[in-house]
Parts: structure tokens; C-alpha cells; sequence
């Protein structure tokens, strides 16, 4: 935090992004029969992920291993206060 502005990636989780992990199994292009496998991570909202889209379809673009498989995991790091009920209520003077 670099005066008085907060990261980034903070930015991005106050405005609902959560961590996404991805597991890309892709076909080695000397090898197809072989598969190999690639872990992403990013701030991405759930369940469009747009940051994940982009990424795929610039792996499709520009990497020769063939995607064959991708596995999603994504978990909102902010998320609201939980709360419990009381049972009693204690008063000090």
C-alpha cells in the first residue's frame, strides 16, 4: 500500500472477484497420447470467469499442447461477517 491507495487485488476482491485455480490437462504436441498438466490462478468472478475465458482462449491461440481437460475450483476470500445467535445478555456496570 503505497500512499494511502490499497493493492490492486484488493480492489478486485471488494468488487466480488474470488480466487480461481484451474487445473489444464493439455496433449504434449510431440506426444498427443500424453497429457500434462498446468495449474492457473487468478482473481475471477464466479461462474463466468472472464480472466479464466481470456486465458483458454489465448492458450488456444498461441500454446500447441491441445486442451483436453479444466478443472475449476473458486472461493470468495472476502466474504460477509457471519453471526451467531445470543442467549443471554450481560450487562456491566
Amino acid at each position: 500500500m503505497a500512499g494511502g491507495r490499497v493493492s490492486h487485488d484488493f480492489e478486485k476482491q471488494i468488487a466480488g472477484y474470488g480466487l480461481a485455480t484451474a487445473e489444464i490437462l493439455y496433449r504434449i504436441p510431440d506426444h498427443p497420447a500424453l497429457l500434462q498438466s498446468f495449474i492457473w490462478q487468478n482473481y475471477d468472478l464466479c461462474p463466468r470467469f472472464p480472466e479464466l475465458n481470456r486465458f483458454l482462449a489465448f492458450w488456444q491461440r498461441e500454446i500447441e499442447g491441445r486442451l483436453h481437460q479444466v478443472t475449476v475450483a473458486h472461493c470468495e476470500l472476502i466474504k460477509p461477517a457471519e453471526l451467531r445467535a445470543v442467549d443471554g445478555l450481560f450487562v456491566l456496570h
